[in-house]
């Protein structure tokens, strides 16, 4: 093989990634690293699996369980919450959450911002009688 066909069969960034959280959904269960290499094919090493599971372990997008001297892996969340848990990572990685937050809901189509509020509205219905959202089981701060 030549260096150019390595090249070629490179993996975009993130894409392995992709591939194993792919294939954790379509796991019944919690499976070990080696159900995950047989499902995403290719010449991988039962070691790369293991790191890419534990760098997705170490993002909080996968969690693990001791079985006998290894692990078994399962998703953290579907789809939509692995997003939610990069956008929260890409918020709290910012200094002013403000700013980051008023630029990205300014930047929403007429029909994201409306689903953005009445996903807001009925999140003020359930948190509290007060109207103020509960952040972890507290009142978020106002402020004042």
């Amino acid at each position: 093989m030549t260096d150019e066909d390595r090249r070629a069969r490179r993996r975009g960034q993130g894409e392995l990634e992709a591939q194993v959280l792919a294939a954790l959904r379509n796991a019944a269960g919690p499976v070990t690293a080696g159900w995950v290499r047989e499902r995403i094919g290719g010449a991988l090493a039962y070691t790369t699996v293991v790191t890419i599971l534990s760098r997705l372990y170490a993002k909080q997008s996968v969690t693990r369980e001791r079985a006998g001297r290894s692990f078994v892996w399962t998703p953290a969340a579907d789809e939509a919450g692995l997003a939610a848990l990069r956008m929260r990572k890409v918020l709290d990685g910012e200094q002013d959450r403000g700013a980051v937050l008023a630029s990205f809901v300014t930047a929403l189509s007429p029909d994201d911002e409306r689903l953005l509020r009445a996903l807001l509205d009925s999140a003020d219905s359930v948190d509290g009688a007060d109207g103020v959202p509960a952040v972890d089981g507290a009142e978020a701060e106002t402020g004042d």
